[in-house]
């Protein structure tokens, strides 16, 4: 038997990539599959996925709502028709749009942060209240590095930070009755830097000096895209939904090649009190602000400044 066995898990974008990874894991663990795609990336096709999961021996069946407001509840409502319940929900599905800030169009805005944000609320707010009836439930959201900083992809970076925000409050309300909501930001890729280049163009140089927690610690433009499959994504995925992780509630991961790591929660770097409150000359005196620099500068990057128009 699986460590899953019997169980209902619903998983979004689920008809290629990462998300498809994700449904034949699930199933190979026992649960049962709502595997949920619309089809919009090349070659996405949930039925196709089901198919390989019936040919494995398992269970699963085929979902082609939209992952938003629109279709949220007929997913959720296709995993209690098909196999009576839910039990775990892997918010999965992703879009996003790619402009220079200034550029970027409400409907790019409303898109990806509708997909990312909008609709992972909508999934969980559909599927909670079985899960809390139930007394047990594990929720996986989707976010990503760029949520560290992203230049070009400003809304798909917003709202994947979002998905933080949204992880760690919905296993704060719904922790209560024994449901747990966690994170992950996972790295897979089927090419190397180098050869996205091609296609991001210019703005590949600016993301690899911009992005992530270490400003201009640029990524290597050659590493081996072989290491960094999608499969190598879900066991995690899989194992936060098993009782192993019963414990751990509104936590964040990175996964990707052969490294998991459990990030920090913020806390305060330096704190500073002032007896009645502060005034500007106080704060310049305070030393609240010293030795920090700003890194994204064109004085620390030269080569932005074909991008300063």
């Amino acid at each position: 038997m699986g460590r899953l066995e019997g169980k209902v898990a619903i998983v979004t974008g689920a008809g290629g990539g990462i998300g498809r990874e994700h449904a034949l894991l699930l199933a190979a663990q026992g649960a049962h599959v709502v595997v949920n795609d619309i089809g919009l990336r090349t070659g996405a096709d949930a039925a196709s996925v089901v198919a390989e999961i019936a040919d494995a021996g398992g269970t699963a069946v085929a979902s082609t709502a939209s992952a938003t407001f629109d279709g949220a509840d007929e997913i959720i409502q296709t995993a209690l028709d098909s196999f009576g319940g839910v039990d775990i929900l892997v918010n999965n599905a992703t879009a996003g749009a790619m402009n220079d800030l200034w550029e970027f169009t409400d409907k790019q805005w409303d898109f990806t942060v509708g997909v990312n944000v909008s609709g992972y609320f909508a999934t969980i707010r559909a599927a909670a209240p079985h899960m809390c009836r139930k007394g047990s439930g594990s929720i996986v959201n989707t976010s990503s590095g760029s949520g560290f900083g992203h230049p070009a992809m400003i809304a798909y970076a917003t709202a994947k930070e979002g998905v933080i925000g949204l992880t760690r409050t919905t296993a704060k309300e719904i922790g209560r009755f024994g449901v747990r909501c966690n994170a992950i930001r996972p790295f897979a890729t089927g090419v190397s830097t180098a050869e996205y280049a091609k296609d991001a163009g210019s703005w590949m140089r600016v993301m690899t000096l911009t992005m992530g927690p270490e400003p201009g610690v640029e990524s290597h433009p050659d590493f081996d895209p072989e290491q960094f499959p999608a499969r190598k994504i879900s066991p995690l995925v899989v194992w936060l939904c098993t009782d192993a992780a019963a414990n751990i509630n509104g936590r964040t991961f990175h996964v990707g090649g052969d490294e998991v790591s459990l990030l920090s929660e913020p806390a305060p770097e330096r704190t500073v009190t002032q007896p009645g409150g502060w005034d500007l000359d106080g704060l310049d005196a305070s030393g609240l602000g010293a030795g920090l620099t700003n890194p994204f500068t064109l004085n620390s990057f030269p080569e932005l400044k074909q991008f300063a128009g």
